[in-house]
């Protein structure tokens, strides 16, 4: 079975704790705790505003994706969050999932997609920029971190 996305809801919001919690390095970056609680990702996954999914592989959880279509602040879709499970790193499934992204969004005729990526995160620049992002400015995020603004034109 292919890869694809499954929607985060309340009875699996613990599924997705446990993937973020295998990723301590990205935690720490993000707001200063390599554990974080169900408390502190409910509203980050379960809202109205982004869409919040799982990455399975066949009947495995390997990873989530969490995007807005449209920011309100520029009117441009953003990817909010890819993250593999730490088991499951080094094996080219980020580069999957976001392929499948990209082709839904091309699908809905999205011309453009932009990420946010922590200041700290070398690995996530490496990864972004292979896949074609490329760098328009840098902006302060929440818990007052810097973070690189990126822009991939689709298609």
């Amino acid at each position: 079975m292919p890869m694809y996305f499954e929607g985060i809801t309340n009875e699996t919001l613990y599924i997705a704790l446990e993937i973020i919690n295998s990723n301590h390095e990205y935690n720490t970056f993000e707001n200063g705790k390599a554990i974080r609680n169900i408390n502190d990702i409910d509203g980050e996954f379960i809202n109205p505003l982004s869409t919040s999914s799982f990455i399975k592989l066949d009947d495995t959880y390997i990873g989530l994706i969490d995007y807005l279509m449209e920011n309100p602040n520029d009117h441009y879709p953003w990817l909010g969050l890819l993250m593999i499970h730490r088991d499951y790193q080094g094996y080219g499934f980020g580069a999957e999932a976001y392929a499948l992204f990209e082709n839904e969004m091309l699908e809905r005729g999205i011309k453009h997609v932009r990420i946010g990526v922590l200041k700290e995160n070398t690995k996530a620049h490496s990864f972004w920029k292979s896949l074609g992002f490329v760098y328009y400015k840098s902006s302060v995020w929440k818990y007052g971190n810097e973070i690189l603004c990126y822009e991939k034109q689709l298609g």
